[in-house]
């Protein structure tokens, strides 16, 4: 193996990183914002609520990301009324389209992360809060929902490392992520083993952070489901 060219691209994975973080938190920051009123809908009792996003669900999630990352970057653009509506001013950014992308991809996952998370609540929970004399809005977001989206992390913190992974196709869109630096390197030294491998050692340690992260907030919030010692 050649480390020197890859000491020499060093600003260029530097530059790719910065932009694949960029990519992650402000997908995730999005799609958590669509996917908490998403997934509250979803776990509806009321069918006017609950089918539009279960159909938007199936749909993200019975289609590839890329066939969605490429739908959102070159084929609205064909559409004059798109071009010329204020749409095209996000829409022409390689960078809006992926971030487009990827936050409504995560966001039909959380979303039914959340609503699973929300039919899980334990009844005991729910008729506590009522012989406290909640009301049914308040036992949901004072009980129901922070009980949920505590169970939800386990499943979540999957679906944030499925997400920095998924980063990677942004680079498909002329965007320099980290997969697009690796890409570069290999275009200018030549060395495809290297430059990807070190890639990937990236995307490795960051998803370790992520994995240690996300156990640290489920030991912290999750404390009270583990097993108990038997006396």
């Amino acid at each position: 193996m050649e480390f020197a060219p890859l000491i020499d691209a060093a600003p260029l994975y530097a530059s790719g990183l910065a932009t694949t973080l960029q990519l992650l938190v402000a997908a995730l920051a999005f799609g958590l914002v669509l996917a908490l009123p998403l997934g509250v809908a979803r776990a509806s009792s009321n069918a006017w609520l609950a089918w539009p996003v279960t159909a938007y669900t199936f749909v993200i999630r019975g289609t590839p990301m890329l066939v969605q990352l490429f739908v959102i970057y070159y084929g609205l653009a064909q559409f004059d009324a798109v071009r010329e509506s204020v749409l095209w001013i996000g829409l022409k950014s390689a960078w809006f389209c992926a971030v487009l992308a990827l936050a409504l991809n995560t966001a039909a996952y959380t979303a039914e992360i959340v609503a699973g998370a929300i039919r899980a609540t334990p009844a005991g929970e729910i008729e506590a809060a009522k012989s406290l004399g909640m009301s049914g809005t308040q036992t949901f977001l004072r009980i129901v929902l922070p009980s949920a989206l505590k169970r939800a992390l386990p499943a979540y913190s999957n679906e944030v490392i499925m997400m920095l992974h998924a980063t990677s196709l942004a680079s498909l869109v002329t965007l320099v992520d980290l997969t697009g630096a690796a890409r570069d390197v290999y275009s200018r030294t030549y060395l495809p083993f290297e430059a990807y491998i070190t890639a990937g050692l990236i995307y490795l340690g960051l998803t370790l952070i992520l994995v240690h992260v996300f156990r640290r907030a489920e030991a912290r919030w999750l404390k009270h489901l583990a097993a108990r010692p038997a006396n």
